[in-house]
Formats: C-alpha cells, sequence, structure tokens
C-alpha cells in the first residue's frame, strides 16, 4: 500500500472467474484529506487509480505497471466524511503476453462514483 492507512478491506467476493466485488473503507482522516481539500474532503482520482491498482496486484498476485487507462470518467465527487465506504467492481483478465486488463466500476451507496478501463504490465 503507497499510502500507510488509506484504506483497509472490508470484503472482498469473487463473483465469477474474472468478476470481483470488493468493499472497502477510506480513513477520512488520513492526512491526503487535509490538503484536498481543507474543510471540503474531496477523495484524489490518482488515489482511486492507486487503490484498483493495488486491489488488482493482490487479486492477480502479481506486481503490475499501468499500461494505458482509458475512459476514465469520474461521475461523483467522494467526500470520506460522508460516504467513507466504497463498492469496487473489477472485471479482470490476463492475456498470453502478460497484460492484465481491467474494467472497473466504483460505487458509493448507489451512486455511481467512477468507472474506468485500464492495461496493466506484469513487472
Amino acid at each position: 500500500m503507497i499510502l500507510k492507512d488509506f484504506y483497509k478491506i472490508l470484503s472482498e467476493e469473487k463473483i465469477s472467474d474474472s468478476k470481483y466485488n470488493i468493499t472497502i473503507l477510506v480513513n477520512e482522516k488520513h492526512e491526503v484529506f487535509k490538503g484536498h481539500f481543507p474543510g471540503n474532503p474531496i477523495m484524489p482520482g490518482v488515489c482511486m487509480i492507486q487503490i484498483i491498482k493495488e486491489l488488482t496486484e493482490s487479486i492477480t498476485n502479481s506486481s503490475l505497471m499501468i499500461q494505458s487507462l482509458a475512459n476514465v470518467k469520474f461521475m461523483a465527487l467522494i467526500n470520506p466524511e460522508v460516504t467513507p465506504e466504497l463498492r469496487l467492481e473489477l472485471d479482470i483478465t490476463t492475456t498470453e503476453d502478460d497484460l492484465v486488463k481491467v474494467k472497473n466500476t466504483t460505487y458509493f451507496n448507489d451512486t455511481t462514483a467512477l468507472k474506468l478501463s485500464n492495461v496493466y504490465k506484469k513487472i
């Protein structure tokens, strides 16, 4: 975990060979939120991308490097003081040439907060 104590995994459920539902709890008291933004904490987009990478590394038991990001859509602001619990749906496929493709949708409550597709290279 790049940011110590930034989040913890509450549950992880394998839905099918490639699909996972993971619920995390964001630490709303983490120092990141003191600067982003004071008095109105908002989850930095780069932190969400890092969380998805770390969860994918755990599932695939691999070290990964981002190859590409596509269709990155931040659809709602995540305020960790209001909605610290996030549900991530991950669809992960691995190719023969050591690429890991991920489609993600992240929710808080019934609100879609983030959608993205990305490709990682195993390192």
